[in-house]
């Protein structure tokens, strides 16, 4: 998500920040601003790139202005859940753009349409509409503390209105939240890299249950719901979703995972010839491992970075299309050589499956697996999108059983111990619920299809790739 308030370019500012959150979502994208008191909204399915050109944005003219970039964790993957939402209450235009899952979106879904309430999509951020047009309190930023202190769960949010922007974190401080600010106007963003791109000065990042409103030059800072026995932010954000140049609570996201590798190479070295990142995000962690244990790093599998999620296969004569036109090794570089892979985490094993088969044809004399990450034993309830339980290849089976399902030489996690310890060098409190399944937010059925009311057409991750 980003904001940008009191900017004379505002959806262009907006439209250059969401490139740099492409990979927070990459099924649909949006922008709203607001003009003359008018909300003017752009949303369509796909990249920002294709969804908005240059006609678009000066049809977004206006002062104030929020997108976002989507990709489902609660709704399907369709045009109608695409955000900024829109609408018009009788204390005037807002427009609302959430990261995040509520926990208990489906109860509060059915105590709305019991009374009355028609929703028009499947995502749980319209539930948190509804809750601010029914709210009785008199201005609309007080209508959005009544509503969200009825939301449990993990919410990092942006809303426009007529003359304001706001922002706010859930008091757990799952999802990040900076503020910015660039020639006298005033920004959020979930990630500092969008900042940088446009040359915003970085304020500082949001508090766990704060509340900032952007009006007339000026913020006000708000701290309107109770603070809770700890805060929680996600780990994985640190391991994985965050943008490596993006600086989180803590530090630079950069340095966090080239450090799990190196504590990584002590927990688990491995008698080697080359280490090799699997995948982007291995390649932080590769390096660090690499530069602990004295082995090469060597970028030994190439990836393609244009292909979208579905593609036309050919006749099943091409073997291991579906993984070669993603990933391709070098067997000039591999071939009879020991070779360590390091990637930050083990979904279902599928494609790890298919890279351990594909560095043995091109001539590997041993595959090595490295996890710079706990093994993933529950699914997110908080933002992530995971699969069920029982998809999860680490929460039925032991690690000796996964590097035979695999069908690697050996196979090594960093362990939750040492993934805690380091920590605990950050700023605030995390969540490592997917490691531990130790929930900060209780989750009311966790074996059952939570919120599957919203999640039932959501296709889901796959190992090592943003969904």
């Amino acid at each position: 998500m980003v904001g940008v308030h009191g900017h004379p370019e505002a959806a262009n500012l907006v439209y250059l920040c969401l490139y740099a959150l492409q990979h927070r979502g990459q099924e649909s994208a949006g922008i709203c601003s607001m003009r003359g008191g008018k909300p003017l909204v752009h949303r369509a399915m796909g990249l920002v790139s294709d969804i908005f050109s240059e006609p678009t944005i000066r049809r977004l003219a206006g002062r104030h202005a929020i997108g976002h970039v989507r990709y489902s964790t609660s709704g399907g993957s369709l045009l109608q859940n695409a955000q900024p939402f829109c609408a018009n209450t009788d204390a005037g235009p807002v427009a609302l753009a959430h990261n995040g899952n509520l926990v208990n979106a489906r109860g509060l879904r059915r105590e709305l349409e019991s009374s009355g309430a028609i929703f028009s999509t499947t995502s749980d951020s319209e539930v948190l509409m509804h809750l601010l047009a029914r709210s009785r309190e008199k201005n609309l930023e007080e209508r959005l503390v009544d509503a969200l202190s009825r939301a449990r769960g993990a919410f990092s949010l942006v809303m426009l209105t007529r003359d304001a922007l706001v922002a706010a974190r859930d008091p757990h401080g799952f999802r990040p939240l900076v503020l910015g600010r660039l020639d006298g106007s005033w920004l959020v963003s979930s990630e500092t890299c969008a900042l940088d791109l446009i040359g915003a000065e970085v304020e500082r990042h949001l508090d766990p249950g704060e509340m900032v409103v952007a009006r007339r030059g000026r913020v006000l800072s708000l701290r309107p719901f109770p603070k809770p026995a700890r805060e929680a932010f996600c780990i994985f954000e640190y391991i994985y979703f965050a943008r490596p140049d993006s600086n989180l609570e803590g530090g630079n996201v950069y340095y966090f995972r080239k450090e799990l590798g190196r504590l990584l190479a002590r927990e688990h070295p491995a008698q080697a010839d080359m280490v090799v990142p699997l995948l982007d995000s291995g390649s932080p962690a590769a390096l660090g491992y690499s530069e602990e244990i004295g082995i090469p790093f060597e970028t030994a599998i190439i990836r393609n970075h244009f292909v979208g999620r579905t593609f036309i296969e050919p006749a099943q004569s091409i073997r291991d299309f579906g993984v070669k036109i993603k990933h391709n090794a070098i067997p000039e570089v591999i071939k009879g050589r020991r070779v360590v892979l390091v990637d930050d985490s083990i979904v279902r094993g599928t494609t790890l499956l298919k890279i351990s088969k594909m560095m043995r044809a091109a001539g590997a004399r041993e595959v090595h697996v490295r996890i710079s990450a706990p093994p993933t034993v529950s699914p997110c309830h908080y933002g992530i999108d995971m699969p069920t339980r029982s998809e999860l290849i680490a929460s039925s089976r032991s690690v000796r059983e996964i590097r035979e399902a695999i069908q690697v030489d050996s196979l090594g996690y960093l362990s939750l111990e040492g993934l805690r310890n380091l920590a605990a060098s950050l700023k605030h409190g995390h969540c490592d619920a997917c490691f531990s399944n130790d929930y900060p937010v209780p989750i009311s059925a966790p074996n059952s299809p939570q919120l599957a009311l919203f999640r039932s057409v959501n296709e889901p991750a796959t190992d090592g790739e943003t969904p």
